[in-house]
């Protein structure tokens, strides 16, 4: 059984079709890539993966669960985490503090336990804190993680955090928007090495948005590709990106 599996996706807003008839079957350890022009409707596929936005019509499964239109929190404990195209941490708590965010609903006490602070307490935060540094590790992040703001974080390291903070949430699926944006090309390999990382290390299924296409080539196993909200193609990367039509939609005519 597939990991993920969409089936007739359409959202409509207004009288603008943002995403129409699309259809996407992600299997079990994929690293698979959603590309297209600016406005393609990428990233309204993931706002309808997340609950960000209800479809008119189609049905999501992730692991063989209905998913479709249900609260973001609940996606989330399903099994999808998230990043953003522009970045969104907790910029004025630490580094630690960002990840820790992210294990909030693998580890539990209750209020009372927390303002006694009881022994309960102390061996939750204690676990806590020993996963965070163990993702934190992964980006090279660790050093001083408990005194660094997210703020003063260089801006390929925040990317890098709210990654790990996404991974903090144990998912099933993890979805990257965009995760080169901004970076330098030394940044990008980085970036590049460390995904291949977690999908390999994490057992972990990977479904990402990117305009890099020396990312997308370098790491992704299949792609699709949107324009105009719909699904231009889909298949292995390499017949893919070598598609007049997908060269068109980006290049234009000539």
């Amino acid at each position: 059984m597939a990991l993920l599996e969409i089936n007739n996706l359409g959202i409509q807003f207004g009288g603008l079709r943002a995403v129409d008839d699309f259809k996407l079957t992600i299997e079990k350890g994929e690293l698979y890539g959603l590309i297209g022009p600016n406005g393609a409707g990428k990233t309204t596929v993931f706002n309808l993966l997340t609950g960000e936005y209800k479809p008119n019509e189609g049905v999501i499964k992730l692991d063989g669960q209905d998913i479709t239109g249900k609260r973001p929190i609940d996606i989330n404990r399903a099994g999808i985490a998230r990043t953003f195209q522009n970045i969104r941490l907790f910029k004025k708590l630490t580094v630690l503090d960002n990840v820790k965010v992210g294990l909030h609903n693998q580890y539990h006490y209750s209020t009372a336990v927390s303002i006694l602070r009881l022994p309960k307490y102390y061996q939750i935060e204690k676990a806590m804190n020993e996963r965070a540094m163990e993702l934190l590790k992964v980006f090279g992040l660790d050093t001083d993680a408990d005194k660094i703001l997210a703020s003063n974080l260089p801006y390929g390291q925040q990317r890098k955090l709210e990654i790990a903070r996404a991974l903090a949430t144990n998912p099933k699926l993890l979805l990257l928007d965009e995760p080169a944006a901004g970076m330098n090309p030394n940044e990008t390999q980085e970036l590049m090495d460390t995904i291949k990382y977690i999908q390999k290390n994490f057992d972990m299924t990977i479904l990402l948005i990117e305009h890099d296409m020396k990312l997308v080539s370098g790491i992704c196993e299949k792609l699709t590709v949107l324009n105009f909200g719909r699904i231009l193609t889909q298949g292995d990367t390499k017949t893919v990106l070598a598609n007049p039509e997908v060269i068109k939609a980006y290049l234009g005519d000539d």
